[in-house]
């Protein structure tokens, strides 16, 4: 056996990773999969259809029930509660349960609440006591009850990104992240009120499109483009965009017509914390086109790394 089992622990599973430690109370089912490395703390209970991945860590007092889906680097929190069936009812068993994943590196805070069919993305972090009710992306930070993203992790593990300085002096500003600059736009005063413009556009304008009247707990973006430019402009109240060129992230605070960012391709962005007044122009270099798309942030990490 290459792998620790304490003596009060059921582990009924042959499949069961190299170097991983279960220990005392946890009870693991004949079907259940388990990764190396993994740390499986007391008083645990897992299921038959549940997947574990390498250098998990569950702590004391989860169960994770049929359908439940943890990847490589997870971390679940001392009794966050999982959940597989949308309407429960004593007795009635619905086949097959409701799949919920939870993407490499993502960590899920103590007595978090984790509702059924929903999907965890990679290197998220669940805060303690959250109740999630549907998907969260990459990165995000998500709080409260229903859960709301507040921030999204930075470069720097379990980190929050912080806010750019947008400079104040006129011009182009190089960001941190690659394919990505920041635009301070002139802006003109006078008696008739007040104007910005702007002819410094880095690629030909073929489209564009304003995103308004967003809910402020709704995320937009969450996708990048293979070819196409973008350029974002909140032209009244405010929203925060995240730059990620999947080794460094950054966000920039939208809340002035005369602050613009220049998004090149290959650039992941997610746009939330949409103020109820935002309008945000986005002018692009290419027409809709869906096969321009990269909405899988694990494919934009693939592609990035090629």
């Amino acid at each position: 056996m290459e792998h620790f089992q304490h003596p009060l622990a059921v582990v009924e599973t042959q499949s069961v990773g190299k170097g991983t430690r279960i220990w005392a109370f946890a009870h693991v089912l004949p079907n259940a999969q388990i990764g190396a490395d993994c740390n499986i703390c007391d008083h645990t209970f897992i299921e038959n259809d549940v997947i574990i991945g390498d250098r998990v860590t569950i702590k004391c007092g989860v169960q994770l029930w049929d359908g439940i889906r943890l990847e490589d680097d997870v971390f679940v929190g001392p009794n966050a509660t999982f959940t597989n069936d949308k309407h429960p009812r004593s007795g009635v068993r619905h086949k097959p349960p409701c799949v919920t994943t939870v993407k490499a590196g993502a960590s899920i805070g103590a007595n978090s609440t984790i509702m059924p069919g929903i999907t965890i993305g990679a290197n998220a972090l669940v805060g303690a006591g959250a109740v999630v009710t549907r998907d969260v992306p990459p990165w995000a930070i998500v709080v409260g009850n229903p859960a709301r993203i507040t921030g999204y992790v930075g470069a720097a593990a379990g980190q929050p990104a912080r806010p750019s300085q947008v400079p104040h002096q006129l011009g182009i500003h190089p960001s941190r992240v690659r394919g990505v600059a920041i635009h301070r736009l002139p802006l003109v005063q006078d008696l008739r009120g007040y104007l910005s413009a702007s002819e410094s556009f880095p690629f030909d304008i073929k489209r564009y499109f304003l995103v308004f009247d967003v809910p402020s707990r709704e995320v937009r973006g969450e996708h990048a483009h293979r070819e196409c430019h973008q350029f974002l402009v909140c032209v009244h109240g405010e929203c925060r965009v995240i730059a990620d060129d999947g080794r460094d992230r950054e966000e920039v605070v939208l809340n002035s017509p005369c602050i613009g960012v220049h998004l090149s391709p290959m650039v992941w962005a997610t746009q939330y914390g949409y103020s109820p007044d935002a309008v945000l122009l986005v002018l692009a270099s290419d027409v809709y086109r869906p096969e321009d798309y990269i909405r899988d942030y694990a494919e934009f990490c693939s592609l990035k790394r090629a």
